[in-house]
């Protein structure tokens, strides 16, 4: 459809940004005209100082393309502490996580578990379902703990539980 109705982004291969955004140039632009930029350190897991940025509110959990950081290995953002103004990064490797906690659960197919059930979690639009096991917390909340460390769970992203085929249902990362 985007070919037929002659769209600028109709040969992109995926969009990595918000949409429309190009009016203003660039994301970075864009967020600049609402969010004062503020420098500040970017560090490692271990807190060692690898360089600066301009504002937290241009990088997001994952992201690896961008840091203007010359390292042995891709360093990807693995958290964003906005109290110490600082990008965390680590490898793929020192950043996977077993567990997370989400909120505001909506249980689609199955009644709200009393007790912990194993189910597979997608945390990220198009990755695979990962085994999980899914543990009731309180005021509609969970705790995922992973068979195998994660990459890039995200605060504020979607959480989604499946059992094979049946989508069980969802919520929103709450932490890590």
């Amino acid at each position: 459809m985007a070919n037929q109705f002659k769209l600028t982004t109709a040969e992109k291969p995926d969009s990595q940004d918000l949409c429309l955004i190009e009016s203003h140039g660039s994301m970075k632009d864009f967020l600049d005209q609402y969010i004062k930029p503020k420098q500040g350190q970017i560090v490692d897991l271990k807190g060692n100082i690898l360089g600066e940025h301009e504002g937290i509110h241009h990088y997001t959990i994952g992201q690896r393309k961008g840091l203007g950081i010359a390292y042995a290995e891709p360093l990807y953002v693995v958290k964003l502490d906005p109290v110490m103004n600082q990008v965390i990064v680590a490898t793929r490797d020192e950043g996977g996580q077993t567990e997370c906690i989400v909120s505001r659960m909506n249980w689609v197919s199955i009644s709200e578990p009393k007790n912990p059930i194993k189910a597979e979690a997608k945390i990220r639009y198009r990755s695979i379902p990962k085994f999980v096991h899914v543990i009731p917390l309180d005021n509609q909340r969970v705790k995922l703990v992973f068979d195998e460390p994660q990459f890039g769970i995200t605060p504020g992203q979607a959480a989604v539980l499946y059992h094979q085929d049946l989508l069980l249902g969802g919520g929103i990362i709450e932490r890590n």
